[in-house]
Formats: structure tokens, C-alpha cells, sequence
């Protein structure tokens, strides 16, 4: 299978050819809005974090904004930073540089002399990357360029025993066909992690997924906290999940049954080919961050509840199975499996849809988050302990 995409020197294809107006703290995401606002082709993320932050919460953040310019659906970027950020805009432009052959150029507001200065000046360095990305033609790709990220948030009855298998089977057949699939939110296998242990290619990563999980509770309890006291949701319960091992019986179902081939820290590209997993918190939005992060350059996102959620720099494809939920957030949802429930449709039959649905998404085709704008970004900051 093959698809036209943007070729980038430094690996996956790109599905989308962006212009990223990356704000290096949160105060120059309100400047980064306007620059992209003005510019045809740019897009931008809202950064709520950068400054005033401990060492390891500073080095999550760096690595989210480095992996966002990295990403293959991103052409060039342009920074723009206030000038007393802890990671000086400066600082960010060469370590992306470092990492990347793309066009990156960064301003600072302070240095400037204020907003409408530092505005024309990236609004005119990302009108020139605009014109230059519009020079670049699609050309075939294989598959294997795709790395399709996993989520679902919002889960209800129908996101366990269809919507989520569904897209597992939408996962084995990319594998299958050479693509690479990366399933998150490591606290929703609790009470579930043996079994997607299982999946482990070798030993070690067998027994990477069971500390994975164990860590992640630990550390929660080391700050007082219970995992099992925000899982499930008040969402969750209302559509059906009683408790958070029934959740994750559900929610592991959509990484499918191929090998697990390597585990990931959260933010950190994948180097091996196939089914991966990354280790994220329960929340969607900043586990979708953090994939993107990582280089997803799409992501599937089963809801049964029904969520707007979107990202400025990938397609996030919307997938319910839950008729009721298709019918009230058809604005919002991309694909109805409802007829798995009915009884008219397949499990099977719906993850060959899917990857129909997915090559359309590939070859140009816009999400419904995607035709609005919509882009949601939570970093997770979760300090250790030592």
C-alpha cells in the first residue's frame, strides 16, 4: 500500500506540509496565535509551560517542543519566545537545528521591542517558509512511513467490545503491511498489563511493561495519590465502566495482537519498526502530545462519549461505535462503527474500513478537527522523585 506524502530527509514521510509557529514558553503562545493566524499553511500550539519550572519538568517540555518541530508533518518552523524563558528561544532554534535539516528561525519579544514587532517579523519569515513549502511536491510513499498513534478517551460500553477492537484490527493490518502503530496511556493497563505483556517481541520487554505500570503507581502513591481514585472518570462510569481493570480490558484492545517490538518514554521516537507502546498518563490530550512528540504523523482516537479534541500538527481521526454519540457529535466524529454493535458489520470488517478510512486521511483528506482548526496540547509534567 502506498500513499502521496511529503518525503523529509530525516525519515517518515509527512501526511501534511505545516509551517509550525512554536511558541517556546507560554508567553509567546498568544504572539505564535496571531503569526499563524496571518499566514496560509501555518498552524500553531497554545505552550502553557517553559518557564519557572524544576529541571525535570523543564526537560519534558524541551523535549514535547523539539519533537513537535520534528515531526514529519512539519516543513519549517518559527519560534517565538519571550527572552527570560528557561530554555532561551535562542537555545530551543539550535537544538532543533542539531536535530533537523529543516528552515527554523526564532524571535524573542523583549529583544524586539514588544509584540507588533516580534509579530511582522515572524509573520514575514513564516510567509517565506509558506512559499517555499508550497513549492514542495507530494511523491509516493510506502506505508511503512506511516506511524499511526492510538488513543481513546471518553470511553463508554461500546469503546471495549467494538470500537477498540476494531482499530486493533486496524493495527495489525498496518503492521502487517510494513507501518509502525504506538499505543499509550501506560496507567490505563492497570489491572490488564500482564496481558499486554504478552505481547512483548522479547523478555525484556515483556518485563519493561509490568515496571512500566508498577512504577507509575508507585510514584503516585510516593505523592499521596491513587491512580485507581481518578480512574475510571465520572464519564466513564456514566457510560457503563464500573472499575479501572474493566476499563483496561477495553482500552488495551485497540493496540492489537502483533509484537510489542520496543517501549518508550514518553516524547521519545520509536527506532524499531512495528507495534510500539509509550509510557504516558491516563489523560488524552497529553497523551496524543506526547505521541506527536514522538513522531506520530496521524493518530486515531476512539471515543464513546465523544470528544472535539483535535492537534494543530497531525490528523486526529475521530472513531465511536456508539450510534447515539455518532448521531449527537456527527460535527465531531469521523467514523461510525455503530454497526458493529447492530450486528451489520464485523469486527473484522470494520478495521479493513479503517485502514480504507485512514489512506484517504494519508493521501490529503481532512479530519473534522483538522477542517476547524481545532489543536489541544497538554504537556504532562510529573516530577520524580529521587
Amino acid at each position: 500500500m502506498q500513499f502521496w506524502g511529503y518525503k523529509r530527509k530525516e525519515g517518515r514521510a509527512g501526511l501534511r506540509n505545516h509551517v509550525l509557529i512554536l511558541p517556546a514558553c507560554a508567553c509567546g503562545s498568544e504572539s505564535a496565535r496571531v503569526v499563524a493566524s496571518q499566514v496560509r499553511g501555518a498552524v500553531n500550539i497554545v505552550f502553557n509551560t517553559g518557564c519557572s519550572d524544576v529541571a525535570a519538568n523543564t526537560a519534558m517540555s524541551q523535549k514535547v517542543l523539539t519533537g513537535f518541530a520534528c515531526n514529519p508533518n512539519v516543513y519549517g518552523v518559527v519560534i517565538i519566545g519571550l527572552g527570560c524563558e528557561t530554555v532561551p528561544h535562542k537555545e530551543l532554534r539550535e537544538k532543533i537545528q542539531s536535530m533537523t535539516s529543516k528552515p527554523v528561525v526564532s524571535f524573542g519579544i523583549q529583544e524586539e521591542g514588544g509584540t507588533l514587532r516580534t509579530i511582522e517579523k515572524a509573520v514575514r519569515a513564516a510567509r517565506d517558509m509558506a512559499a517555499e513549502a508550497a513549492m514542495q511536491q507530494k511523491e509516493l510513499c510506502d506505508i511503512s512511513e506511516l506511524l499511526l498513534g492510538i488513543e481513546c478517551g471518553g470511553s463508554d460500553a461500546t469503546s471495549g467490545i467494538a470500537s477498540n477492537p476494531a482499530v486493533g484490527e486496524l493495527s495489525d493490518l498496518l503492521v502487517d503491511l510494513g507501518a509502525s502503530t504506538m499505543m499509550s496511556e501506560s496507567i490505563e493497563w492497570i489491572g490488564a498489563e500482564h496481558i499486554v505483556a504478552r505481547r512483548g517481541a522479547t523478555p525484556k520487554i515483556h518485563n519493561q511493561i509490568i515496571q512500566m505500570c508498577k512504577d507509575y503507581e508507585e510514584h503516585l502513591k510516593a505523592a499521596g495519590q491513587d491512580c485507581r481514585a481518578g480512574q475510571p472518570t465520572p464519564g466513564n462510569k456514566a457510560g457503563g465502566l464500573s472499575t479501572l481493570d474493566e476499563k483496561s480490558l477495553g482500552c488495551i484492545r485497540k493496540g492489537g495482537t502483533r509484537p510489542i517490538v520496543e517501549v518508550l518514554e514518553q516524547g521519545e521516537r520509536p527506532t524499531k519498526t512495528g507495534a510500539v507502546v509509550m509510557d504516558t498518563a491516563g489523560y488524552d490530550i497529553s497523551s496524543v502530545t506526547s505521541m506527536v512528540a514522538g513522531g506520530c504523523n496521524a493518530v486515531i482516537f476512539t471515543t464513546g462519549r465523544g470528544t472535539p479534541t483535535g492537534n494543530a500538527i497531525v490528523p486526529v481521526i475521530k472513531v465511536t461505535a456508539n450510534a447515539s454519540t455518532y448521531q449527537k457529535m456527527e460535527d465531531n466524529m469521523d467514523v461510525d462503527l455503530s454497526g458493529i454493535i447492530k450486528g451489520t458489520s464485523t469486527i473484522k470488517e470494520s478495521g479493513e474500513e479503517l485502514l480504507k478510512f485512514v489512506h484517504d486521511i494519508c493521501n490529503g483528506k481532512m479530519t473534522k478537527a483538522e477542517a476547524y482548526g481545532f489543536s489541544d496540547i497538554a504537556v504532562d509534567h510529573v516530577c520524580k522523585f529521587v
